[in-house]
């Protein structure tokens, strides 16, 4: 480890000489019989410590300190003195930023350790700024590339199950991503209709606008209007001052209204003049503000169903569904399940801090084979509760998965045609959903048409 730096300053040399042989042995020495002479040293080299002498001829130690701070700001300031005058004392500490103070005459082995902590704390502070410097550089290094990230967007093809079990649903949106075309997702609760609706919005034109959601069934009407449309100030109590909806605040950009199914027919007319006219009114005012919004609109329910009955407006069901995409639930996609797992699982495993290093291949069957009736979200807790539960550096077993997990799953086969009865089935069923057609889950598995159809007849009850 390169040596610190120490001046000493003094304007008598057998000083200058007894404070050397004492400060040798640990750190480089520089001296100066004056303080110009001292300046100059300063000027030229990097100087850890200054131990100066107070009263010298010329200029005395404290002027020198004092003058000292423009060209060695960071270097550790020590005065030898014999004198005691208070007011002198705190004038050199004010104006001088003095470290200590070692009174003459001194004792060898206290003035060591009083340099030699001095160059410590030069170091540590010079180490401190270089730690500061590169963590400015490292935070503005991250600044930038979180900035990249938010100007690029979430990919379609990065999605888990984008060539498997979504590609259908992917294919679909790709179609409409540069236009502003109004989509209606279909899917079960937990399919991931609202990440869908963001990676449309991401992956087109609007994606530097805003992307608001907002579930239609999680507020009573009064505030679903106000929250949607805005209101004026006196609308109605509480309302202390005007507020945008979130109409105005996706302007550009995209609104998702989730469960749009739960909609009172009321709330289901304005919707619709916004659709039709581009106009919303917020509520307690009589005056239309033009909005560009492109909406998507999913529901669990069976809008079809709901029309007939007339819970839901024919007018508004056809705005809504002029590009429908239904997301498949996870039982449908089982190939997917293992991809989904193993992603929950490096997601909890870091936000847990814990050494889970994977999934046991008996439990990944065992998710395989469970339905998921509340599908990705259901996945998504089962792994975070498995995380819980697992030891650090142990895989995810069957004994850390929830009860009726283990106890759905099905009987190992008893016999080899048994197991061969279930793979085929297995990939019977996953040609046929992934392919769309009898056609090509016949090419890919390798048989006649005629023969596949023959295989699906026999498993028919």
């Amino acid at each position: 480890m390169e040596q610190a730096t120490v001046l000493i300053v003094d304007d008598e040399p057998r000083v200058l000489d007894a404070l050397e042989a004492i400060l040798a042995a640990e750190l480089r020495v520089l001296r100066a019989s004056h303080g110009d002479a001292a300046l100059r040293v300063l000027e030229t080299e990097e100087v850890a410590v200054i131990l100066t002498d107070y009263r010298m001829p010329g200029m005395s130690g404290v002027e020198l300190l004092r003058r000292s701070q423009e060209v060695a700001p960071d270097a550790i300031r020590i005065v030898l003195t014999a004198y005691t005058d208070v007011d002198s004392l705190m004038e050199a500490i004010n104006t001088g930023r003095i470290y200590h103070f070692i009174p003459k005459p001194w004792d060898p082995n206290e003035l060591l350790v009083v340099v030699r902590r001095a160059a410590e704390r030069y170091a540590l502070a010079q180490e401190n700024a270089r730690l500061k410097d590169e963590l400015e550089l490292a935070c503005n290094a991250l600044q930038r590339e979180a900035a990249e990230v938010r100007e690029r967007p979430l990919s379609l093809d990065r999605l888990v199950g984008a060539r498997t079990g979504l590609r259908g649903a992917i294919e679909l949106a790709r179609r409409v991503l540069d236009s502003d075309t109004t989509v209606l997702l279909l899917g079960e609760t937990g399919t991931g209709k609202e990440l869908f609706a963001r990676l449309i919005h991401e992956n087109g034109p609007r994606r530097a606008a805003k992307f608001v959601a907002q579930n239609c069934g999680a507020l009573p009407e009064s505030l679903l209007e106000s929250e949607l449309f805005g209101h004026a100030r006196g609308a109605f109590t509480g309302a202390t001052g005007e507020r945008k909806g979130l109409f105005e605040e996706a302007d550009g950009g995209t609104i998702f209204l989730d469960e749009i199914g739960e909609m009172s027919p009321a709330m289901q007319l304005r919707l619709l003049r916004v659709l039709q006219e581009g106009e919303i009114r917020r509520v307690g005012t009589s005056s239309d503000r033009k909005v560009n919004v492109r909406v998507i609109a999913a529901t669990n329910a069976d809008l079809e169903a709901d029309v007939e009955t007339g819970r839901f407006r024919k007018d508004l069901y056809y705005r809504l569904a002029v590009f429908p995409v239904r997301l498949p639930p996870l039982r449908e996609r089982a190939e997917d399940v293992p991809a989904l797992a193993d992603y929950f699982l490096r997601v909890f495993r870091e936000r847990a801090r814990r050494a889970v290093p994977s999934i046991a291949p008996e439990a990944l069957r065992l998710l395989r084979a469970y339905p998921f009736p509340g599908n990705v979200r259901e996945l998504e807790n089962e792994i975070e509760r498995a995380v819980a539960l697992a030891d650090d550096g142990r895989p995810i077993g069957p004994e850390h998965l929830s009860d009726r997990i283990r106890l759905m799953a099905p009987a190992a086969p008893r016999t080899l045609n048994e197991a061969i009865e279930r793979l085929k089935r297995r990939m019977l069923e996953d040609a046929l959903r992934e392919c769309g057609s009898k056609t090509r889950a016949a090419e890919r598995l390798g048989l006649s048409r005629q023969s596949l159809q023959q295989m699906l007849r026999r498993r028919q009850p």
